[in-house]
């Protein structure tokens, strides 16, 4: 009787323990890279009292969001050491720095290693790095502003191997600076480089050794590189400013290309796909939806958007479910719900982007989904808890997590996107980084 006793109290914690799953974050927008997160024991709601601040440490300017994995958190910062940030849309802001990769231990936010670099900045928009690490099999990839792609032992901090890519493949550096987030799949890492023929290059993941490139164009865009599978094969997708791009993984051959030009060289939002569909859209009213073959790799267009219709997203990029594509537009800066086959507008609210009552140009929140909801980041500093549906947006709470502490046409903005990982929150703005929990009582 007694032992009956203990293995059921065994198999009863065991499968409380199953209840709580743990993912962690190891890239931009998360583990399969689609802004899911799949942890189990979050909140449902946020009290009006806020929610629990863990820690915050300090940390120096940029865009690049955090990574978490395995009880660590991998972070890129710039140390302003000369020169005055100033916001300039159209000119390059030069300044004197160091571009710095940190490892923080994710329970207190405590120093656990720091590799940095001389890195003179001259871009728009010059805080500090863009593209959020990239941790794969023990190893850090960083990518940043000016092109240093780094990749370092996850552990210590050790540099493995580096890549510059405006001395190796004459790549120019963009004048929003270096931003396609590095894509890691088994034994090869994927990055948007530059440079005659070489906008797209691979390289093996644990020597850097280069194992292909391909693609040219008149500029090297912003847009991460993304994998989708369609016709039963792998497709990397590189989206440059002139046309997306469907690649064979392998070799860099080129499967299919379609125009699709935004405006200022500004393709930034990785395509999403849904079912047998691919959606992309940028500045300018320039958007489209296409349907990929499913015999053979190929992709037609469905529709293509314009100031009445579809959603035209920059700084985050869009969530599409059951039917309804979730995001932001760049233009007046409202969170919209659009019907995916048609491009019908169902409905827009700027109340999780700028807050404001008049159209603000980039509004931008991440959103991020959890079950049946949605967690969004909002350039204010708030994080909020809503509803997306077909019918509207229903904001069920907010905290607000710190300070914007950026600016973007004359408003204070943080525009860094989150990550989620031992049921907290790690966000960070131009001073702090800042671990919140959201684990439910």
């Amino acid at each position: 009787m007694r032992d009956s006793m203990i293995l059921t109290t065994v198999i009863s914690c065991l499968a409380a323990t199953s209840l709580v799953r743990a993912d962690d974050w190891p890239q931009w927008l998360g583990p399969q890279r689609d802004a899911v997160w799949r942890e189990s024991g979050i909140v449902e709601s946020i009290p009006e009292s806020g929610l629990p601040v863990k820690w915050r440490v300090r940390v120096g300017g940029g865009y690049s969001g955090p990574a978490v994995v395995g009880g660590r958190v991998y972070l890129s910062d710039y140390e302003l050491e000369e020169g005055t940030l100033i916001n300039n849309p159209g000119g390059r802001n030069e300044l004197g720095g160091k571009e710095r990769i940190w490892c923080l231990d994710a329970n207190d936010g405590s120093v656990i290693w720091k590799h940095e670099y001389d890195c003179p900045y001259r871009l728009s928009y010059a805080s500090g790095p863009r593209a959020t690490p990239t941790v794969q099999n023990g190893r850090v990839y960083v990518l940043g502003a000016m092109g240093n792609f780094t990749c370092l032992n996850a552990d210590d901090g050790t540099v493995l191997w580096g890549r510059d890519f405006v001395q190796e493949f004459s790549a120019e550096v963009p004048v929003w600076g270096f931003c396609g987030h590095p894509l890691a799949d088994g034994e090869t890492v994927y990055c948007l480089v530059g440079g005659e023929g070489s906008i797209a290059v691979a390289f093996h993941a644990e020597t850097g050794e280069e194992q292909w490139r391909a693609l040219s164009a008149k500029e090297t865009g912003y847009c991460p590189p993304t994998m989708i599978t369609a016709a039963g094969k792998k497709q990397l997708l590189i989206w440059h400013p002139q046309a997306i791009n469907s690649l064979n993984p392998k070799t860099g051959e080129v499967y299919w290309s379609l125009p699709l030009e935004p405006s200022y060289g500004m393709s930034i939002m990785a395509p999403r796909k849904s079912g047998d569909y691919l959606f992309a859209s940028g500045i300018g009213d320039v958007g489209a939806l296409m349907k990929l073959d499913r015999d053979k790799p190929g992709a037609a267009i469905v529709w293509r958007s314009n100031a009445k219709t579809g959603v035209h997203c920059a700084n985050s990029t869009p969530i599409i479910e059951d039917g309804t594509i979730y995001g932001c537009e760049c233009k007046s800066g409202q969170l919209r719900g659009v019907d995916l086959l048609t491009a019908e507008r169902l409905w827009e609210t700027l109340k999780p982007t700028s807050g404001t009552k008049r159209p603000a140009s980039h509004g931008t929140a991440f959103l991020t989904r959890h079950d049946d909801r949605y967690f969004l980041f909002s350039e204010t500093g708030d994080l909020i808890l809503a509803n997306l549906t077909r019918e509207g947006y229903d904001e069920r709470g907010r905290f607000h997590v710190l300070d914007p502490t950026n600016e973007a046409f004359g408003r204070p903005v943080v525009w860094s996107a989150p990550a989620f990982a031992n049921r907290s929150l790690y966000v960070r703005n131009d001073k702090e980084l800042v671990c919140v929990s959201l684990a439910a009582e």
